[in-house]
């Protein structure tokens, strides 16, 4: 057993879901290569006096299922999924399919109902479990980051076994100042950006929700967004790459969207009503993930980066928008992807991708690693 594997069970099953004697732990798992990680985790569950449980899942089975799928369908997938849900006290799940693309050729009306139905399991385990989720190296994330197996695993096992705690200690003040802070302007190429986030609260992510992780994050005032938006980092979603994505917001609303393809992303932002408002602003600080690589899970952590997120919001952070998408979309500010600046009520407080002010210049990758 690789000692790294340890490491990271440890990390998933003591350090972000706490797990406690008497628990029910569902382990949800996508791709062959998972499994000695994933009987590493039962083996921790049961050390630690749970009840392990394992979901597989598998892509390319999903795919078939939904290109002929229908509503009733899906409802019942959704009351069984989420009595299965309701059981748990905890959710790991890891993911390495072999085919990032493997959704992209079912219809955007398949893809939208499904995502909407089950919109509630989603919620309920966001919500009401202690959960952790990451995506686990295989050839085809190395391949998304341009790298061989061996050197993105060496990457993935620092990036996702870094000191948590140290980096939770250094987002205090950045959570403490965006508690405090009412507008935000963005400003960047193409892009000129302000809203409010008065009254929402900031939450940290250093660990306990995503692996890897490094993000402080809240929500604009719904209706308080006015500006342009450019984003410069490739997204996947719903299996489709999307790239040069531009939002025109009006009142908090997106009035005009523009992509590599205008008629899918207008499709996929009209969901539902809501999706054209924004559910969650957050900061983005992991001292190793420097490089996009179309995976959001990487991608939302990017240091020098910021994320603002089309769809729904978080409950600890809610600002009265609900939908089926939450679609994190990322912008960079380091010099080597444009630059920019993040200024909270006038006051500049990163720039270029790095905190300028005293309190927050331990969350500079030099002070993390």
């Amino acid at each position: 057993m690789d000692s790294r594997l340890n490491k990271l069970s440890d990390v998933l099953v003591h350090y972000s879901c706490n797990v406690q004697k008497g628990e029910k732990v569902l382990i949800s798992y996508e791709g062959e290569c998972c499994k000695p990680l994933v009987k590493q985790i039962i083996k921790d569950v049961y050390a630690c006096g749970g009840f392990p449980y394992v979901e597989i899942r598998d892509s390319s089975i999903t795919r078939e299922i939904l290109l002929s799928s229908t509503e009733e369908q899906i409802q019942f997938m959704n009351e069984y999924q989420l009595a299965q849900m309701q059981g748990m006290a905890a959710y790991i799940a890891i993911r390495a399919g072999s085919n990032t693309a493997e959704l992209s050729d079912v219809p955007s009306a398949k893809l939208n109902m499904y995502s909407k139905i089950l919109r509630p399991v989603l919620d309920y385990r966001v919500n009401q479990t202690k959960w952790v989720v990451l995506r686990y190296p295989n050839n085809s994330m190395a391949q998304l980051a341009n790298t061989s197996l061996e050197a993105f695993e060496n990457f993935y096992f620092d990036v996702c076994t870094l000191d948590y705690k140290k980096m939770s200690d250094a987002m205090t003040p950045l959570v403490d100042l965006m508690n405090k802070t009412d507008k935000v302007h963005i400003v960047g190429p193409e892009t000129d950006l302000t809203f409010s986030i008065k009254g929402i609260g900031a939450i940290k992510c250093d660990g306990e929700r995503n692996i890897p992780d490094g993000e402080v994050y809240t929500a604009p005032v719904r209706e308080s967004m006015n500006g342009k938006i450019s984003y410069n980092t490739p997204s996947e979603e719903q299996g489709f790459t999307y790239d040069n994505i531009v939002f025109e917001v009006k009142d908090g609303k997106i009035i005009k969207a523009t992509s590599n393809n205008d008629e899918r992303i207008n499709e996929l932002l009209d969901t539902d009503e809501n999706a054209r408002y924004f559910g969650e602003f957050a900061i983005g600080v992991n001292p190793f993930i420097l490089h996009p690589m179309k995976d959001t899970l990487f991608d939302e952590k990017i240091a020098g980066s910021f994320h603002l997120t089309p769809g729904a919001a978080y409950e600890d952070a809610f600002n009265g928008n609900k939908s089926a998408i939450h679609w994190d979309l990322v912008m960079i500010q380091r010099p080597e992807y444009g630059g920019g600046e993040i200024w909270f009520d006038d006051v500049l407080i990163r720039k270029d991708g790095l905190f300028v002010l005293e309190e927050l210049k331990g969350l500079n990758p030099e002070n993390l690693k």
